[in-house]
């Protein structure tokens, strides 16, 4: 039986719905490689992607935003990674027997991600996830990128639900911040790309350690 009342659920896209840190790290040892520099290790990637491609870059070539260099290096990054988004994503364990349950009870999911629509929506193409997604929510759909409330509200919007009868589920403190500002109930995915900033601080509704206890939650 369900902890709580809830018509649709949301999750984030990278380190939540889906493990993309083997691509990650794929593309930017490549480029590392290139560069003549020390490559690094998938962990040492993993609790980095949360960040973004900005996070990587800082850390892997010591090159904060400000640096002259920074926006060439990401872009240089940003083409190989694009050339590598689905040579070994997939879906957490656990999520694909999930989206099977919401899909036989009739509840809508979607996606509110901070990656833009480019890379969003090539890797969904690539893995065609079923039941398919209701709504996708990109950064570049929106004026304000998480942690502020509208990607979820519009999410719930485009699925028809009340955010406080929706679930999102994210592994960053942003994810929660936005799906409790919006007024979901919100889930805390320790078992994606955490780094220092841990999720028992973050004020989720709820926390699991693995994507099967995200059912145990909801059915």
């Amino acid at each position: 039986m369900a902890a709580f009342d809830y018509q649709a659920v949301l999750f984030d896209l990278d380190g939540t719905l889906l493990d993309t840190a083997p691509d990650f790290a794929i593309s930017l040892n490549q480029l590392l490689a290139q560069k003549k520099q020390a490559t690094l290790t998938e962990q040492a990637i993993r609790v980095l992607v949360s960040n973004g491609s900005a996070g990587l870059i800082a850390h892997a070539f010591n090159c904060q935003e400000d640096h002259p260099d920074f926006e060439q290096i990401r872009a240089e990054f940003l083409t190989i990674y694009l050339d590598n988004l689905c040579r070994e994503t997939r879906p957490f364990p656990g999520i694909q027997p999930l989206l099977d349950q919401l899909g036989y009870a009739g509840v809508p999911w979607g996606i509110v991600t901070n990656k833009p629509s480019l890379y969003t929506e090539a890797i969904l193409d690539a893995l065609q996830l079923k039941p398919a997604p209701a709504s996708v929510v990109c950064p570049d759909h929106v004026e304000n990128a998480k942690p502020h409330p509208e990607p979820v509200l519009l999410a719930c919007e485009q699925l028809g639900i009340e955010p406080r009868h929706t679930v999102f589920v994210g592994d960053h403190r942003r994810d929660i911040e936005s799906g409790r500002e919006a007024g979901a109930i919100t889930i805390a995915a320790a078992y994606g790309y955490i780094d220092d900033d841990h999720p028992d601080t973050w004020n989720a509704h709820h926390l699991v350690n693995h994507a099967a206890e995200i059912s145990a939650l909801l059915f």
